[in-house]
């Protein structure tokens, strides 16, 4: 069995709204005024697609803000919206130890993932043989397009993989890719399921 977990709000928490509270602090404008240029236009799932760099990103972020903070400052501050979930560091262990190969399949930016590369966030992402991330891809859960290249680079069948995510609508499209596929609500929750699943491992 190949398991494959979540990264947002599974391995760690996430704030968009601090990280506007941040990211406005360096363009010296409303927070109101960084959700509407990443949220209420398409420039965040666009991102997160891998259809533009960074630095396109900042540039048509500028342009919607009407300001041209400094690039590695707004860089640092969009990134840093993360706090681990401590409590699922010994499961990813103990799964590793005994053996289980172990994946990330994420909706995520070059800027969010290269601030986990930065941050060395414990076994995020020593543990994983399978980085599914969507800006590298090109898809976004639920696009059945991401389970299937994620499912490519796992070298396994879809039916041999387990996905672990909050979001209940990608969990039902992961089932519906050929994948198993269990919905995170707490840490105790999961490693019922991974038992119950005949996942054997020290939790």
């Amino acid at each position: 069995m190949f398991i494959y977990f979540d990264l947002g709000n599974v391995l760690a928490f996430f704030d968009h709204q601090q990280g506007c509270r941040q990211m406005a602090e360096v363009a010296g404008v409303s927070p109101e005024r960084v959700w509407s240029a990443l949220f209420d236009s398409d420039l965040s799932r666009r991102y997160e697609l891998g259809q533009i760099t960074s630095r396109q990103f900042y540039d048509e972020f500028c342009e919607l803000i009407e300001a041209r903070p400094d690039f590695d400052a707004l860089y640092l501050a969009a990134g840093e919206i993360f706090q681990l979930n401590y409590s699922m560091i010994p499961v990813v262990a103990e799964l590793e130890s005994a053996g289980y190969r172990l994946g990330l399949l994420s909706n995520t930016s070059e800027c969010h993932w290269a601030h986990f590369l930065r941050a060395g966030y414990c076994e995020i992402p020593r543990a994983f043989s399978a980085l599914a991330l969507s800006f590298e891809i090109g898809a976004l859960k639920p696009d059945p397009a991401i389970y299937a290249a994620a499912a490519e680079l796992a070298g396994v069948p879809a039916r041999e993989i387990l996905f672990c995510d909050d979001i209940p609508g990608h969990v039902a499209a992961a089932r519906e890719a050929g994948f198993d596929a269990v919905q995170y609500t707490t840490t105790p929750a999961l490693a019922a399921d991974l038992h119950q699943r005949g996942v054997r491992f020290n939790y």
